[in-house]
């Protein structure tokens, strides 16, 4: 099969053969259909986090089933399924207490060190992203990396859902769990922020505050359900967002030291930058909450003013938008069957595989929400 191989940071991933196993016991065939091309990617193509090479790439994908394991009872051949970086083992702790994406026994769902690999490349080893590795025409995991759907939504947008929606999304729904009427600030507007975005929206929020520094992404976001939009790029965001939820309210005094009283209930960074998160806390009023959804790289420090937690302020991470992603990822296909989810629009361009350096340099450049990388 054709394969994009990812040999090292800095350089260009390239269109090679790939050689891919038979199904084991538990493990599943998969033809690629659509596979979205995230941030979270470019963050190992850029070094920013450590893998190793040779690995194929690629964790938010959609596809359809060509043959399953002996022991697999869930899915057959000819099922439509979207795949999920979550991989769970079912039996941990984690996973018995509701958080199977913090599941800490993916060892359970991986082939034994020294049996033959899922992926090889003239007789050698290629790494597995993710458990996943979706820019390839065919996918070998394992069956608890998949999620059934109806073949009533395209591929293409079953894709996005794979990653991006249900991590924006989630962070809302399932990890920040916003509460209807309440005010809500979104930094970065990629995939994942719209998918906050449209989170927010689906929760009831009254304020909706999309920052970026790119007028095209902003513009999105105001399509996409933000009520404000924030400019970084020539405004201090902290303060418009102060400004913006305290119009037409009496200025409340500040504590000396304990920062200032206004902002929004809930803040969401979504881009992984050290800076963005520090400016998600300091967003938010006395009693709110911010969260996390980005990558920020690693051995980078976020810094934030400690008597700010007098105030009850908090700051939290999220994996994956806390996801259940069997029981999610049903529930957003419905959203977007319902017309309360919108999909088509999150994706700005649809490409095929040798494409795919082109849709990282898009992405860098704040061009595009979403490409997805096309096989049939």
């Amino acid at each position: 099969m054709k394969a994009a191989i990812f040999r090292g940071p800095h350089q260009p991933l390239t269109i090679e053969d790939v050689d891919i196993d038979e199904p084991r016991e538990h493990e599943v065939l998969v033809r690629t259909a659509a596979t979205g091309v995230c941030h979270s990617d470019l963050h190992f193509v850029e070094g920013l986090y450590p893998h190793p090479t040779p690995a194929i790439l690629g964790h938010e994908a959609a596809g359809v089933v060509e043959k399953v394991g002996s022991a697999v009872t869930y899915l057959k051949p000819g099922d439509h399924v979207i795949s999920c970086p979550s991989v769970f083992c079912g039996y941990c702790e984690e996973c018995m207490s509701g958080h199977p994406n913090r599941c800490s026994n993916r060892a359970a769902t991986q082939r034994p060190k020294g049996d033959k690999p899922r992926l090889s490349q003239k007789g050698e080893p290629v790494r597995q992203f993710a458990d996943l590795s979706t820019y390839a025409e065919k996918m070998l995991v394992h069956e608890n990396a998949l999620v059934k759907i109806t073949d009533k939504i395209p591929l293409d947008r079953a894709a996005l859902i794979g990653c991006g929606v249900t991590t924006g999304v989630g962070a809302v729904l399932n990890t920040a769990k916003i509460e209807p009427g309440s005010t809500v600030a979104v930094f970065g507007c990629g995939g994942v922020g719209i998918s906050a975005i449209q989170g927010a929206r689906l929760a009831g929020a009254r304020m909706i505050i999309a920052i970026d520094q790119f007028e095209s992404k902003l513009a999105m976001a105001k399509r996409f359900g933000a009520t404000h939009t924030i400019d970084a790029s020539s405004t201090d965001p902290v303060e418009a967002i102060r400004k913006l939820t305290s119009e037409g309210r009496e200025e409340t005094p500040v504590v000396e030291g304990l920062g200032p009283s206004g902002g929004v209930d809930y803040a969401f960074e979504a881009v992984g930058i050290a800076k963005l998160a520090e400016q998600c806390f300091q967003s938010i009023k006395p009693g709110g909450t911010a969260t996390i959804i980005g990558m920020i790289p690693v051995g980078h420090k976020v810094q934030l003013d400690g008597p700010m937690f007098l105030t009850e302020r908090k700051i939290q991470g999220t994996m994956m938008g806390g996801n259940r992603f069997r029981i999610d990822m049903p529930r957003y296909i419905d959203y977007y069957l319902q017309g309360r989810l919108n999909l088509d629009d999150m994706i700005s361009r649809r490409a095929r595989l040798e494409d795919v350096n082109e849709a990282f340099r898009a992405m860098k450049s704040g061009e595009v929400a979403r490409t997805v990388l096309m096989f049939d």
